[in-house]
């Protein structure tokens, strides 16, 4: 008896493919820039100039970083868990600092669903975003019942606590089965769960491989779909796949230097994100290109912002050692000097 093997039909690359290897390199060499001219100019492409776009390694964005240096200020799971979770929920720096400086601690311990929501009901009185704009989680209303959006965030995230879904986390084998248990609480769709993984495996409580899974935002897809004329028989994970694995040839193929974040190649989850940013950075280079998101132009322009960076990634990706001592956080610089 024979046995035969259905053999894959590969994605079509369209016309734009290449300008997300390109897109890629510019903007990473705005980040690598910017580190020792807080000034430049940083590049002469106007679409990358004039709008905002995100770091192409997504631990070295703001909100990353933020986020990184809470979680190694602390030691207890728990904290950990309910600092990242709270962190996330609104994804705005300026909102949780609000709750640190308002609260003079937040902790697990003392949290009060009434208390918080008082302090984040008060902001939004005084017509202050509490939300990040990059992307909008589900209000779970209809779970909890709250009229704010924020509230039944807030009794999400007493459930979570309550459920101890940190201790069902640490005992997990991989990045999906984290996914999974998150996507099993409302206001997590697939998008949002699998981002949520990502921010956790940062922190100490879990260690996975950011190459063992990946998940297609909508503006991935929408960038996947301009990238490609059809996808064949991949599905857009495949595809986010195929990018990680082909780096090093279609940055030698362009005669391109390859990006790295000091040695640390591009992995799924900062491919599935490029895909977003280029799906945008196409509305500027060619608009005629119509995403499957409809949108067609870039919500928010760069904003100028003066200060040196800071930078620290998880210590188990061992490369803090590499950067030099201007890149490291005030509160963990003396591990690495």
């Amino acid at each position: 008896m024979s046995i035969h093997f259905t053999k894959l039909t590969k994605p079509k690359k369209s016309l734009a493919y290449s300008s997300y290897w390109r897109f890629a390199v510019k903007r990473h060499n705005v980040f690598v820039k910017r580190l020792t001219d807080p000034y430049g100019p940083w590049t002469d492409d106007p679409a990358i100039r004039d709008n905002r776009f995100t770091n192409i390694f997504r631990a070295s964005d703001r909100v990353s970083q933020y986020l990184i240096d809470l979680q190694y200020n602390e030691q207890e799971i728990a904290q950990i868990f309910f600092k990242t979770i709270l962190f996330k929920i609104f994804n705005k720096i300026e909102t949780y600092r609000y709750l640190e400086r308002e609260l003079g601690k937040v902790d697990s311990i003392s949290f009060s669903l009434e208390k918080y929501d008082e302090l984040l009901t008060l902001r939004m009185a005084s017509q202050r975003p509490i939300y990040s704009a990059a992307y909008i989680m589900p209000s779970a209303g209809r779970v909890f019942g709250y009229k704010f959006k924020h509230t039944n965030h807030l009794a999400l995230l007493a459930k979570m606590m309550k459920d101890k879904a940190y201790n069902k986390i640490v005992e997990t084998k991989s990045l999906e089965e984290v996914y999974k248990i998150l996507l099993s609480y409302p206001s997590f769709g697939n998008f949002l769960a699998f981002q949520y993984t990502i921010d956790l495996n940062y922190s100490s409580i879990i260690n996975f491989s950011e190459m063992d899974f990946v998940v297609a935002g909508p503006g991935a897809k929408s960038g996947i779909n301009k990238c490609f004329d059809h996808l064949g028989d991949y599905t857009y994970e495949d595809v986010i796949k195929l990018m990680v694995e082909s780096q090093e040839e279609e940055c030698e193929r362009l005669e391109l230097e390859l990006p790295t974040l000091w040695g640390r190649r591009l992995q799924l989850i900062d491919c599935q994100n490029l895909f977003c940013e280029v799906d945008k950075y196409l509305r500027v280079i060619c608009p005629e290109l119509n995403g499957s998101t409809g949108r067609t132009r870039i919500k928010q322009k760069y904003t100028f912002s003066k200060g040196a960076i800071s930078l620290f990634f998880p210590p188990k990706w061992n490369i803090n050692h590499k950067l030099t001592p201007l890149c490291l956080t005030k509160a963990n610089a003396d591990m690495f000097l």
